[in-house]
């Protein structure tokens, strides 16, 4: 989500480029709060701010203690006279409990969520009592000097530690309280003994105090705006993975749904593992090579009943009636069928045109298998009676029921569905063929399963007993009728509402389709972990976080985890350098108004740092102002010194080891500002002139402090406390240097831990080096020296802005965790995603309807793309969803000779594979769609897809396709020839033929193959028998438990004879394909006039092919003979 791809290499040289804002902008504080309000978020977003306040005041609650236990221990243990200490311990002691107790009650978080002012109450309460603490403190011991104790602490603590909800009330409420200190010094320091009320001390004192306020004001306003934004997104990113987990869910059930509709379940799973594994191994490449693998699924089921049931005056139906009633009769029929079977425990293979097969027993062992076939046979003769006499419809059905052993499974790799194979599947097929309409026609097998006393036998039929391939196999028939008494079954359509694809949610969206009742989304997030101290009461509070994240250095245990937070992108940079350019600037100011001498070198020095700190400003805010300026048009092309700024920023941004080195510049660059402070300032009496490096050398010295000492008592003058440097200046600029060590987001926290424990302990050597200087300034506590007063700060602030930071660091790291997690959802959703694609490519081709796309913004800002088609979307609407074609071509492709046994199925899988293949180098020009494999027999049409190309394409090919050959080669033939014909109808027809052609060619090296193999050379010697018609048909999803996408029509009915008819090694087609495949030069020899069920005679034609399997050319000079350039050749 957050990786910005770049091309470092080509960067340096382009010298132009456009503006990429997008994660940066997905960063700002403005953008996250308006996608909160926009999404309705806001309130459960304040919910889980209120939480985490509350975490942090868990934090502040050890801090506090440990504060007044340090400052108790130090005045017991440092002061000079002991008389005042219970007066001091009283206050300390007292305020810290009168504080802890105020803020308790927010703890209760059901209260404080219902009644939020009262967070707001308790802080100010709070507030007041640690102020007044510090100023009773100073009214009390009115005869000291006394400076403040806890006025950066409190500062600190009203940004950071209380529950404050305003960010404007706290602002206002930290201002208040630097204006108190402020005033407080103003009237209680400068105006009674140390100054004199006029002098230049007085304004330069206030001025540093007033910066030294402002920029810990400024480090609070920091804190508390990127703090919002890392919980914003934090927020947003976990309510995405909510979303995505309950999308995943729902996908992974109707990817289970999806799969039981195409196979039984205990094909399914291995097909689905294949399917996942597929997927995974084919990120890189087109979703259209993404289909199922070629694994054989086959398994042996020898125990079974098989239902074969074909209707009878079928194909007079499809000549009187419309095309759209049969599809609404057929799925009427189909969809009572498969309530019929699922409720007798059948299961339905497929069916084809007429044809309805199913097995008993199939799923799981069922000793009744054959007693359910029969029932369900029955049952369907009662419902295709009911169906008849409700639509005056004149037909009837023929049913055949056989026992035995099959195979069961599925091939190749399009369009999967289950098939059934063996001797006993063609024994039932052949039941139904010899059959009588409104019987059972059953095998002695079937009839050894059965009650006899339930049912009316009687003798099979004559066509039967003089079948040759029945009467090869020692059994009888008989018709069968009667049995327990049935009803027709009305079919479920809520089968169809369940399959119900809901889109993929948007990244930092609620996808309004959702069902989100189903989702607690406020409880999900709730169950953000915030961190902290645990002294929740009424919550069960579950942080699962703290298992991976460490305890100590906030680091992953996963080190790899670990890594990739370290490689994160640092999109808040810009405010980080925002930050440290005020914090310098404002070091740059203190030292400049502190230093009282014309020092050359320091002016220098303050200028290179200050010049260094803008300079990384301005590159930092660039891309920034861009988008400001010109963000909304995204077409403006920026010139090289834009770009290479951009780059620059980008890869200090993406490198860890570039931040890293910027942070330790900048906190270089303070201490650079800071030692100016111990070597720039000298005594105004000693030094009136420019300080020279032997000036520097002997500058603040011990000795020197004390001959101003013995001076100023000599001639009776108030000795200068600041005779070297301004120690509490110098100790409020370590502690903001502290503070601002931990501003850098993406630094690793051990590296800020570190440098701050070695600035921590520089700083207190320079107070033991300087121990005269800070022993000679004001005091906290009275009788107390002052330099512990200046340690104990230093360590205050070091403990405090460490244990702020390990609560940041936490809830980072708890938001990288989400996107981490987000990210590897994604993936999986992304899978399932694709797997349901291929799915519904399993039941219906992928161009139908009006599909709607989704983009999805994914963790690396690739673009995934869910599509749910018109299909879904009829279906859950319980409607029939059905498509008219006024001109498809249909292919019917049977391997004759073709014995079904084990070995040869796998023989059988392989072609049917390659076959499949085939059809992807068809994706790119006019589609040709597999419709389905019975048997040996490969359905397939062309001319569904209405948004095919206009010219085929040359970036695929498969193996000898002669697809691009030939059309290029009627590419220019149809271009100069002019005629009626309509280019899509022409075209349709003849790819279908380029097609078959190509199935022939590769069944030829199939054979060829399988011939070189001395063990194999038999398992594969068959041909191919193609036929091809063309005209009008409708496609269609029938049936109830297994939706099915099919194709009718007269010209499918006319497909299958023509292969029926045809012969091994022929493409026998019908005289409209022959008279469009002359337009484009084909030759096709007339073969006669050919009988065929329900149209009779008619005139047929072979498309001619030579012994290299290319088609034979028509000569140029052939005109137009009664409309047809067809070849008669006799």
């Amino acid at each position: 989500l957050y990786k910005i791809p770049t091309n470092r290499g080509m960067g340096r040289r382009r010298r132009s480029c456009k503006l990429k804002y997008t994660m940066e902008r997905m960063w700002e504080p403005s953008y996250l709060k308006a996608k909160c309000e926009e999404l309705g978020l806001e309130e459960d977003f304040q919910r889980y701010r209120i939480r985490l306040m509350i975490s942090y005041l868990g934090v502040f609650y050890p801090l506090h203690i440990f504060v007044t236990i340090l400052l108790s221990c130090m005045i017991v243990l440092f002061t000079d006279h002991k008389h005042n200490v219970p007066i001091h311990l009283t206050l300390l002691i007292g305020s810290c409990i009168l504080i802890l107790l105020c803020l308790a009650i927010n703890f209760h978080e059901k209260l404080v969520n219902h009644h939020e002012w009262i967070l707001t109450v308790s802080s100010f309460l709070a507030i007041i009592m640690l102020l007044g603490t510090d100023m009773l403190n100073c009214l009390i011991f009115k005869n000291w000097i006394l400076t403040n104790s806890f006025d950066t602490y409190l500062i600190t603590m009203i940004y950071i530690f209380l529950p404050i909800p305003s960010f404007t009330l706290a602002i206002a409420l930290s201002t208040v309280v630097s204006l108190v200190y402020t005033i407080y010094f103003i009237l209680c320091l400068a105006y009674l003994d140390i100054y004199s009320p006029i002098s230049e001390a007085v304004f330069t004192e206030t001025a540093v105090d007033l910066f030294h306020y402002l920029c810990y004001n400024v480090l609070g306003i920091f804190y508390r705006v990127i703090n919002d934004t890392m919980v914003r997104s934090s927020f947003l990113n976990c309510q995405q993975l909510a979303l995505e987990e309950h999308w995943l869910l729902n996908a992974r059930k109707q990817e289970a749904m999806l799969l039981d509709t195409i196979l039984p379940t205990q094909i399914s799973k291995s097909i689905q593992k294949s399917i996942r594994d597929k997927i995974v191994d084919s990120r890189p490449t087109s979703d259209h090579r993404l289909a199922f693998s070629s694994v054989m699924a086959i398994q042996i089921h020898p125990d079974v009943t098989i239902l074969y049931a074909d209707m009878v005056n079928y194909t007079h139906l499809t000549n009187t009636l419309p095309v759209k009633t049969l599809v609404m009769v057929l799925h009427e029929l189909y969809g009572r069928f498969d309530v019929a079977a699922s409720k007798f425990h059948v299961q339905r293979i497929k069916f084809l045109g007429d044809c309805y097969y199913c097995v008993a027993g199939l799923g799981e062992p069922n000793p009744d298998h054959a007693t359910c076939a029969v029932s369900l046979g029955m049952s369907m003769i009662a419902t295709i009676q009911e169906v008849c006499k409700e639509q005056q419809l004149g037909i009837d059905i023929r049913i055949g029921v056989h026992s035995g052993c099959l195979f069961a499974g599925v091939i190749g790799e399009a369009k999967l569905q289950l098939d059934i194979w063996g001797p006993d599947v063609d024994i039932a097929n052949l039941l139904e063929s010899t059959g009588e309409p409104g019987y059972v026609h059953i095998s002695s097998h079937t009839l050894v399963n059965l009650d006899i006393d339930n049912y009316t036998i009687k003798p099979g039929t004559a066509r039967a007993q003089n079948d040759p391939v029945l009467q090869n196999r020692p059994m009888s028939t008989y018709l069968v009728t009667g049995g327990p008494p049935l009803e027709s079954v009305e079919a479920d359509k809520q089968k169809y509402a369940s399959l119900n694809i809901n889109s993929r949610p948007r990244q930092h969206s609620l996808n309004r389709q959702m069902n989100l009742n189903n989702i607690d989304l406020t409880k999900e997030l709730s169950n953000i972990p915030v961190g902290g101290f645990k002294f929740r009461c009424c919550r069960e509070d579950s942080d699962n976080s703290k298992n991976d994240i460490g305890s100590w250095c906030i680091s992953f245990k996963d080190s790899r985890l670990e890594w990739e937070y370290l490689r994160y992108p640092d999109y808040i940079l810009k405010y980080s350098v925002l930050l440290s350019w005020v914090i310098g600037s404002c070091l740059i100011l203190v030292q400049i108004l502190t230093n009282r001498t014309k020092c050359s070198l320091c002016i220098f020095i303050d200028f290179i740092v200050f010049f260094y700190l803008t300079t990384l400003l301005g590159v930092s805010w660039f891309k920034c102002f861009c988008y400001w300026r010109y963000g909304h048009n995204k077409e403006i092309v920026y010139g090289q010194f834009s770009c290479r700024l951009f780059y620059l920023f980008e890869s200090i941004q993406e490198s860890t080891t570039r931040r890293i080195f910027i942070y330790l510049s900048i906190i270089g660059s303070y201490l650079i500002v800071i030692s100016l402070l111990l070597v720039g300032t000298s005594p105004s009496y000693v030094f009136n002139a420019t300080v020279t490096s032997s000036d520097l050398q002997r500058n603040c010295s011990l000795n020197m402090f004390q001959l101003a000492f013995i001076e100023a008592k000599l001639y009776h003058h108030e000795q200068d406390r600041y005779v070297c440097f301004n120690p509490w200046c110098f100790i409020n600029m370590a502690s903001l240097i502290l503070g601002a060590s931990y501003t850098f987001v993406r630094i690793p926290f051990s590296v800020r831990t570190v440098l701050s424990l070695l600035e921590a302990f520089l700083f207190l050597v320079i107070v033991v080096d300087y121990k005269f200087a800070f022993h000679s300034t004001v005091t906290t506590v009275p009788h107390l020296p002052a330099e512990y007063a200046h340690c104990a700060r230093m360590l205050v602030i070091l403990i405090m802005y460490h244990m702020k930071e390990r609560q940041v660091e936490f809830n980072t790291k708890t938001n990288f965790k989400i996107v981490f997690d987000l990210q590897n959802q994604q993936e999986v959703s992304d899978a399932a995603n694709k797997s349901i694609k291929i799915l519904l490519r399993n039941l219906l081709p992928e161009h139908i309807g009006k599909w709607p796309t989704i983009t999805i913004l994914a963790l690396n800002l690739c673009q995934l793309q869910f599509t749910v088609g018109v299909y879904l979307s009829n279906v859950a609407r319980n409607q029939l969803y059905s498509e008219n074609y006024s001109m498809v071509s249909v292919m019917f492709a049977t391997i004759t000779n073709f014995k079904m046994d084990l070995a040869r199925l796998r023989v059988l899988n392989m072609i049917i594979s390659e076959f499949d293949n085939l059809l992807y180098v068809y994706k790119e020009y006019f589609v040709v769609e597999k419709i389905k494999v019975v048997g040996c027999t490969y359905m397939a049409a062309c001319g569904l897809d209405k948004t095919r190309n206009t010219r085929p394409s040359k970036r695929k090919s498969h193996g000898q396709s002669t697809l691009l050959f030939e059309a290029e080669r009627n590419w220019h033939r149809q271009a100069i020839r002019s005629h009626d014909l309509e280019m899509g109808s022409s075209e349709a027809v003849f790819v279908m033929v380029t097609f078959a052609l190509d199935l022939m060619r590769t069944l030829s090296v199939c054979n060829a193959a399988y011939a070189s193999l001395s063990t194999e050379n038999a398992l594969s010697s068959g041909e191919i028998c193609i036929g091809i018609s063309s005209g009008e048909v409708m496609a269609g999803v029938v049936g109830a438990s297994q939706p099915q996408y099919d194709i009718w029509g007269n010209a499918v009915n006319l497909a299958s004879r023509m292969q029926s008819t045809g012969l091994p090694g022929h493409i026998q087609v019908t005289e409209e394909t022959a008279s469009i495949l002359s337009e484009y030069g084909i030759s096709t020899t007339y073969r006669g006039m050919t009988f065929v069920k329900g149209v009779g005679e008619i005139p047929t034609y072979f498309v001619d092919i030579d012994d290299n399997f290319q088609f034979i050319r028509l000569p140029q000079n052939v005109e137009h003979i009664g409309g047809s350039h067809i070849i008669e050749k006799v």
